[in-house]
């Protein structure tokens, strides 16, 4: 056990090593939010910071992973809002648990790469918790040899190196508390002090599948996945006794029913990889899944496979059952967390970083650690919202299996309500002097709205004149979680034309007018991302215009994720657009741009229009 004094200096270490990795790489509201959250805070006041030049930097895969965060665009509007957030004290410790599924099929080579990731997520605050799942020939004799193996590779990165506790979970009685109620499992932990002495002396632990039978005269290997949500419900302080009482730690301050950690990630690396997108012709996977608008849409398409045979048949019937499982436990552990919890789901050797191939397409940035740019930004390697080409590697249009995006970040995310519903009807234009949406209708909250955009655009607009220009074409809205972020879309006639000319001509052209999320939700939660993949995916999936602001800093974010640009000659607007095989020769560009370049502004203010 080391003493006092060597604990604190090496949270100075630690400290002046985060601080110099996040002065180098990070944006100023990333490298906050990380060391709120997972900086040491002892002798703070002593740690000096410093900046590391490149002379400096080594091969350590931290350092690479940080390089880049900053190059990501970030929907930001105007002057970046900043958060206080004090640090409280006596914080939990900060935890991930991690499942390594077929860990007898990763190599020695692979399985020390992994080791150091996670030996490094350590050193950036984050200590793993490691759950061994060997599948259906999983034995004790199995889990015990790849216990050990994992044990050992993490303790050739040194101190405080890696506990194995074969001990800690039991089965439960049938009929207690731990087989009904909330969130029921068959097991449950016994012995917390051992584990919370080991994760207290910052060792990785691991916990190997296995329990001693009632009768103590045999001992049985359990489910990976309910011994996860066990570990899950004692961590928050959710473990009850037969009494339904909660269960408290021997040799703890804390008192029964009390968060014991704070478990901030659940890892998953199966061979499997991130849950698959239903309607992509490659192995590509979703980078981000918002559990609330999308879980039941993602798991009825894993059970129900649809479209031509060659798709249904991409994967097996049990590879769709390993990736529904996998997604169905990341939305279990995370109903007991906070909403900042998230779950990654990825390979072993994304988690490894092994060396993959050059982006050569507009997203050129070097290829990350999933998890340690996770844990750094909060974010996917890959904002969700880019189109697939965008984070293609090799050649252009060439897609590799298993070198894309192979990680899934899950959170529990946020409500999206749209007006109409596109998964009930497809958004066309309504015939002149039908019934359509307007705002002023009772479903949207206008006032609220009108914050929204307000405090988005930092500045105030002029609601009369706007509800007198949009209300008669307004097409649809978007609105995220308890209006964070929305969108509100018309049906634009090009300028000279009359509404039943554009009408009966297809000519009434689809167009993004306001684009907005709250200061306080902007570069950070996914909600620009959220409210864009609802426009492009499902009310507008054949294509949608919009302007901004040539000197606006949000046009790189727009840029990555449009599908063609264009400078309107004579005017300091840029024109945007996501219909897919659009040549420049088409006549609806030039619809687009008559569009785009004579819509009014509705500020009431005198700056120049966004």
């Amino acid at each position: 056990m080391r003493s006092p004094a060597l604990k604190q200096a090496s949270n100075l270490v630690a400290r002046d090593f985060i601080v110099s990795v996040l002065e180098a790489s990070a944006t100023r509201r990333d490298a906050k939010g990380y060391l709120q959250k997972y900086a040491p805070q002892s002798g703070e006041d002593g740690s000096k910071k410093r900046k590391v030049s490149k002379s400096q930097e080594g091969p350590d895969q931290t350092y690479s992973s940080v390089r880049v965060i900053n190059q990501a665009p970030k929907f930001i509007q105007g002057t970046e809002f900043k958060a206080e957030t004090a640090i409280p004290e006596g914080e939990p410790i900060n935890l991930a648990i991690v499942k390594i599924r077929l860990p007898q099929d990763v190599d020695d080579e692979m399985l020390n790469a992994i080791a150091k990731t996670l030996t490094q997520l350590r050193k950036l605050g984050l200590v793993s918790l490691i759950v061994l799942d060997g599948g259906q020939i999983s034995s004790r004799k199995l889990l015990r040899e790849q216990s050990w193996r994992v044990q050992q590779a993490i303790e050739t990165f040194g101190e405080p190196g890696s506990i194995l506790l074969d001990q800690c979970i039991a089965e439960a009685e049938s009929q207690t508390a731990q087989t009904k109620g909330f969130m029921p499992s068959g097991v449950y932990i016994q012995h917390p002090h051992l584990l919370l002495r080991a994760l207290r002396d910052n060792a990785i632990v691991v916990v190997p599948p296995v329990t001693m039978a009632h009768n103590m005269k045999s001992i049985n290997v359990v489910d990976a996945d309910e011994t996860i949500i066990a570990l899950t419900k004692f961590f928050c302080g959710l473990q009850f006794n037969a009494s339904e009482s909660p269960v408290g730690a021997p040799d703890s301050s804390l008192s029964p029913g009390a968060k014991v950690a704070s478990v901030e990630k659940v890892i998953i690396l199966d061979p499997a990889g991130g849950t698959p997108l239903s309607d992509a012709h490659d192995d590509s996977c979703h980078r981000y899944i918002n559990l609330d608008q999308e879980f039941e849409g993602i798991m009825y398409g894993l059970t129900h496979p649809t479209g031509s045979e060659a798709r249904r048949g991409k994967y097996s019937e049990s590879v769709r059952q390993l990736h529904a499982r996998n997604l169905d436990l990341s939305k279990k552990v995370l109903a007991m967390l906070p909403s900042t919890s998230s779950a990654i789901i990825s390979t072993p050797s994304a988690a490894a970083n092994k060396p993959i191939r050059q982006f050569t397409s507009v997203t050129t940035r070097n290829r990350q650690n999933p998890l340690i740019h996770n844990l750094l930004t909060d974010k996917p390697v890959f904002s969700s919202s880019l189109p697939l080409d965008r984070v293609r590697s090799g050649k252009k249009g060439d897609m590799t299996s298993g070198e894309t995006h192979v990680a899934t970040l899950v959170k529990r995310g946020m409500p999206l309500t749209v007006y109409p519903d596109p998964t009930i009807s497809a958004w066309v234009p309504p015939r002149p002097g039908g019934p359509r949406l307007r705002l002023t209708d009772t479903c949207i909250d206008m006032p609220r709205l009108v914050n929204l955009i307000n405090d988005s655009f930092n500045r105030e607009l002029d609601v009369e004149h706007y509800l007198e220009r949009v209300n008669e074409n307004l097409a649809g809205i978007i609105i995220a979680g308890e209006y964070e972020g929305g969108a509100i879309l018309t049906w634009e006639k090009p300028f000279g034309l009359d509404e039943e000319t554009a009408y009966k001509t297809a000519r009434l052209v689809p167009y993004l007018d306001k684009f907005a999320v709250l200061k306080s939700r902007q570069g950070s939660g996914g909600v620009a991302d959220v409210v864009f993949n609802a426009m492009v995916r499902g009310c507008f999936p054949e294509g949608v215009c919009w302007r901004s602001r040539q000197d606006n800093p949000v046009n790189k974010w727009y840029f990555e994720r449009s599908l063609g640009t264009w400078k309107l000659k004579d005017t300091n607007w840029t024109m945007f657009w996501t219909t897919p095989h659009l040549p420049l020769s088409d006549p609806k560009l030039l619809d687009y741009e008559n569009v785009c370049r004579y819509i009014e502004p509705s500020w009431a203010d005198t700056k120049p229009p966004d």
